[in-house]
């Protein structure tokens, strides 16, 4: 096994126990997308917490309402294409380790509890893995698989996107 997947297996692991340790009941998804740019480059697209709308789709608008730019507590809200509302807060950012975590606050999705993480793995010279992931709690009415989808089509919407943008 690669040192690549033994590292996305661990931190899978990991994200998980920390996501379940507050509730039975969280769910998890977890999307990832090979693209064919030095990690460096993926990282520098996606790393700033001021700016998704630069590399997701979805997102119409981007703007830091509380706090500095990668630095933990900033609050960011998120202004959908269709004119929705995320509420989110950097909970971790380390750009040696190319990876950043938050939260949602409030929004539109229907999720709660939610908490994230994004992570770019080398993957060799000129290739890298992205990896998003995140545990959350269906927000009525929506079931699992409603509130599980919804995540999961937000995470292979902006992935698929980033690596059209960077390829």
């Amino acid at each position: 096994m690669s040192k690549l997947l033994i590292a996305l297996s661990l931190a899978a692991i990991g994200f998980t126990a920390n996501a379940n340790a507050g509730s039975a009941a969280s769910l998890y998804v977890i999307k990832s997308v090979n693209i064919n740019v030095p990690a460096a480059t993926a990282w520098e697209k996606i790393s700033k917490f001021g700016d998704l709308g630069a590399w997701h789709p979805a997102v119409a608008k981007t703007e830091i309402v509380a706090g500095s730019e990668g630095k933990k507590g900033a609050k960011r809200t998120l202004t959908l294409q269709d004119g929705g509302k995320i509420n989110e807060t950097l909970t971790a950012y380390n750009a040696k380790n190319k990876t950043m975590s938050y939260i949602i606050t409030d929004g539109v999705l229907p999720v709660t509890s939610y908490a994230s993480n994004l992570h770019v793995y080398s993957n060799g010279a000129d290739k890298s893995v992205v990896v998003w992931e995140g545990s959350f709690l269906p927000k009525a009415p929506a079931d699992e698989k409603a509130a599980s989808d919804a995540i999961g089509g937000v995470y292979e919407g902006g992935l698929a996107n980033l690596k059209k943008i960077l390829e």
